[in-house]
């Protein structure tokens, strides 16, 4: 709550518009629904939702402040989300894995961007990010390589195991990240940081818009 009121004091919701207490009221019951209705489905879902749930409580209260685990935490954690499809049926559907390795780079590419976004905030409590100790410059350049992995990996995974035409990742996928790319170099300001993060979110959304026509 402290560090949003710094970053995006327009944005925050939780002493705002939700106190506290029922904050923390809702976020437990969504919780344990989820840990519930994932037992229903199977043990090994309600197993999987139990440790997300547990994994975003530890974030929120300590690896969000930590250099690169909680963005891999919170990018691990979506693609699991994807993932699950494949638990559920028992299946190893390998276009289920490819969206799988898209929402955890684009999640991890966002959630550093986002670090960029909240530098001042984050930076005020002592937060250990990879901007506040490498700096942006360095930090952005960290983020080349990771957007170049993801390219390759898509590639690779695609050409070796699926087989699907390249033209759906041209146009969904390498054509966007290429956009990103450009204007990750260019940013400077807070606010660009913000337009990224927002362009992060278009570039999932065609990943999720591919699926009809894949």
């Amino acid at each position: 709550m402290k560090i949003d009121l710094i970053n995006k004091p327009d944005r925050v919701v939780i002493g705002k518009s939700i106190t506290r207490r029922y904050a923390i009221l809702f976020h437990t019951s969504l919780s344990v629904s989820g840990v519930a209705f994932g037992l229903l489905l199977n043990w090994k879902i309600g197993l999987v939702n139990f440790f997300s749930a547990f994994f975003l409580w530890l974030y929120s209260n300590n690896l969000k402040r930590q250099p690169f685990i909680g963005n891999f935490v919170v990018a691990i954690l979506t693609s699991i989300s994807i993932l699950m499809v494949n638990l559920l049926y028992e299946v190893n559907n390998l276009e289920v894995v490819i969206y799988s390795i898209f929402a955890f780079f684009m999640t991890l590419v966002r959630e550093m961007i986002k670090d960029m976004e909240d530098l001042r905030g984050d930076h005020t409590f002592g937060c250990k990010t990879l901007p506040i100790i490498w700096g942006l410059r360095k930090a952005k350049f960290f983020v080349y390589a990771v957007l170049i992995v993801f390219a390759i990996s898509v590639w690779f995974t695609n050409q070796l195991y699926v087989g699907l035409p390249m033209y759906y990742f041209i146009v969904f996928l390498f054509l966007p990240l290429a956009g990103l790319l450009v204007y990750l170099v260019r940013a400077d300001t807070v606010k660009d940081f913000y337009r990224l993060s927002q362009f992060c979110k278009m570039i999932m959304l065609f990943g999720i818009l591919s699926m009809a026509f894949i």
